[in-house]
């Protein structure tokens, strides 16, 4: 809900253990609970905004007003629930093609079709050859401007500047190759290109 323009394609588990007739019943279930759950969302959002324009002295809850607006304004999409049981190896290939053929629906994602320029392919080839390299820590962190100059000794790669590679981040990081916090201050100069160090970490942590 508070990322834009997202879809969502909820999953249902555990066909196994219910009937048929069950499985129809609680799938429609489930799709009217978060229809539901829509509703009560943005009836909330005007009701925080309307209490906000109705305050003694608005103007100090601009910002406020203004995010509550933005929230408003997203939409989000939710496809239709797929009930799988994960017992069953075809159901697990169906639930992928699933998710394949509404990746490659152009109304849903548009941008899916956006061609990369090559470079993001060879700094994404660098950066893989990096991380698995003998000389990486095994925590996977990286300093953003000596990552820029690992990535500057590569013949091809040797013009790469800090604001191309900071794009190029930007992309790996949404697809999962690297982490990238550049939005928190005490990370923007470091990135992680070992994702799954940090998985570890969260998991020892919790």
């Amino acid at each position: 809900m508070r990322v834009p323009n997202s879809v969502v394609l909820p999953v249902g588990t555990h066909v196994d253990c219910c009937r048929d007739e069950e499985v129809e019943e609680k799938r429609r279930d489930i799709m009217a609970k978060i229809a539901a759950m829509l509703v009560e969302r943005r009836s909330n959002l005007t009701h925080f905004m309307d209490n906000l324009e109705g305050s003694e002295e608005p103007e100090f809850y601009v910002d406020q007003w203004e995010r509550l607006k933005e929230m408003e304004s997203r939409t989000l999409t939710i496809l239709n629930l797929v009930a799988v049981n994960c017992t069953d190896h075809r159901d697990i290939k169906k639930l992928e093609a699933t998710i394949v053929q509404h990746v490659k629906n152009e109304e849903l994602f548009p941008e899916v079709i956006r061609v990369l320029p090559p470079v993001y392919r060879q700094v994404e080839a660098a950066i893989v050859d990096i991380a698995q390299s003998e000389e990486m820590a095994g925590h996977g962190m990286m300093d953003l401007s000596y990552l820029l100059s690992k990535l500057s000794q590569h013949k091809h790669l040797a013009s790469l500047g800090r604001e191309l590679l900071q794009d190029i981040l930007r992309y790996l990081h949404r697809v999962g190759l690297v982490v990238w916090y550049e939005e928190i201050k005490h990370l923007e100069s470091t990135v992680f290109l070992q994702p799954t160090f940090l998985i570890t970490m969260f998991k020892a942590s919790v």
